[in-house]
């Protein structure tokens, strides 16, 4: 798996400023004031920080906004950062700042002056996310990141707090590896064999193969498999962190590649389903980090992992399956299959661990990328309790989440001729139809989101923390909702 930087927190030692090799950083508030550090730096190269804090481009930089001189007269180091931030930054500041700092680094080691900068420990943060890269199946030499160090004013507690925030990167990064990989490579095997190992980090790990899940009755997530020749599987990872009450569930659609079925995709485009298993991924990268912190919590993620392929055996367009909670459901697209995994992985997390609330993730619907872009991941719920609270959580975290409507008079599109659902209800309100389906296989009182991710979980530009390609999008906020609503 892909790691995240090793930052190390160091006492200040401005003696070793001139001989430090790779790259500098120092802080820069927006009135021009220089720290210990940065008044170092600025002697030793002989007033050239001063000329270009009084420069036009400093005083168009924004807070977090980083800037280059290169090759300082003065110093060993090959340039010198200059970060636009205030002494005491919000935390979308600090990690922006970090974000930037990585992308200046490059390959060089970098030397971060914080001095006494309020959350180093975020800015840090920041940078560990966006020094991601994901270059497994790329033949050329790969150069390795250099070090990272922070001089800090007080060491030992910025890397006390940074901890937990080294486990929040491990868990995205674990995101974003499974979200990136090929289909040929992230098959629905080895995507159970990496969740299984896990159960070194502390968690338990279960894996239900499918004569396990025929005997559960699961017919509605096996009917997208039944086409493909990867096994369809439920893994179920448990965290038990916290006393005896019960966990709060996370179930994540893990579809490896979707060509629609029957229902085939257009061409174009349709290398991206390699991603269409994002929503287990964000489930497995929030139980790392969960195991990783030593989360005071109980938690179980449960991930249903198929492949939908056409083929002589691939469920039809008309067919009826029957779900594990005994509901029949008419197939009328089979490019609708999300919703078919997540009703029986719904179904059982909730018939086996009876948990406090459940939140399921999924790249499900296209229809929710016309109604937020990229911007936002659509929430759906029967609590305002639960959803306000995750909301705030993402808000907390930077990750967008908007909620959306639900209600009774969607249901209408749902009402089959023949069996009692539908599995897709037209065109229009996509989303929210989708949406109506899972909620039939929520149990009455158990406060449920629905998080429809399709359009955040991967995206083709960078983002503020992430390159291009997969976000990680929902660890952190998950983690945060965790920390502050079900820890002990």
């Amino acid at each position: 798996m892909t790691t995240p930087a090793e930052i190390q927190f160091k006492d200040v030692d401005l003696d070793v400023v001139a001989t430090a090799v790779g790259k500098l950083a120092i802080f820069v508030d927006n009135d021009g004031k220089l720290d210990l550090g940065a008044r170092k730096v600025n002697t030793l190269t002989r007033k050239a920080l001063s000329r270009f804090l009084d420069s036009e481009k400093f005083e168009r930089m924004s807070a977090g906004d980083v800037s280059q001189i290169a090759y300082p007269a003065g110093l060993a180091a090959e340039a010198v950062i200059v970060t636009k931030l205030s002494r005491r930054p919000s935390s979308q500041e600090a990690r922006k700042a970090g974000a930037q700092l990585a992308k200046a680094q490059g390959d060089a080691n970098l030397t971060v002056l914080a001095g006494s900068i309020a959350r180093a420990d975020e800015i840090a943060l920041g940078l560990a996310l966006r020094g991601y890269k994901f270059d497994t199946h790329k033949t050329a030499e790969k150069t390795p990141t250099g070090a990272v160090s922070f001089m800090v004013a007080n060491p030992e507690d910025v890397a006390k707090t940074a901890a937990p925030m080294a486990a929040i990167a491990e868990g995205v990064f674990f995101t974003r590896d499974l979200t990136n990989e090929p289909a040929n490579v992230l098959t629905t095997d080895d995507f159970a064999a990496r969740l299984a190992a896990m159960h070194e980090l502390g968690l338990e790990v279960e894996i239900l193969e499918e004569d396990d899940l025929e005997r559960l009755g699961m017919g509605s997530l096996l009917c997208v498999g039944q086409g493909s020749d990867s096994p369809s599987k439920v893994v179920v990872m448990s965290w038990n962190g916290g006393g005896d009450e019960a966990p709060f569930a996370l179930v994540g659609k893990g579809v490896v590649f979707d060509t629609g079925g029957i229902s085939l995709k257009t061409a174009a485009g349709m290398e991206d389903m390699t991603m269409d298993m994002g929503g287990a991924g964000v489930v497995a990268g929030v139980m790392r980090t969960l195991a990783l912190r030593k989360a005071k919590a109980n938690v179980v993620g449960l991930v249903g992992l198929v492949e939908n392929m056409p083929s002589g055996n691939a469920v039809r367009p008309g067919d009826v399956v029957k779900s594990m909670k005994g509901d029949t459901i008419e197939v009328i697209n089979t490019d609708a299959e999300g919703r078919l995994v997540l009703a029986d992985v719904m179904w059982y997390a909730q018939e086996r661990f009876k948990p406090v609330g459940m939140i399921n993730l999924a790249t499900l619907t296209g229809a929710i990328l016309v109604a937020l872009g990229h911007e936002n991941a659509g929430v759906f719920s029967n609590s305002d309790d639960l959803s306000d609270s995750f909301i705030k959580a993402a808000t907390l975290e930077g990750e967008g989440a908007w909620r959306m409507p639900m209600g009774k008079a969607y249901d209408a599109m749902l009402k089959s001729r023949i069996a009692d659902i539908k599995n897709i209800g037209g065109r229009v309100a996509g989303s929210i139809t989708a949406a109506q389906f899972l909620q039939r296989f929520v149990k009455e009182d158990l406060p449920w989101c629905h998080l429809d991710i399709a359009g955040v979980a991967s995206v083709k530009s960078e983002t503020g923390l992430a390159p291009a390609g997969a976000t990680g999008w929902g660890v952190m906020a998950l983690n945060r909702l965790i920390a502050d609503k079900y820890e002990a």
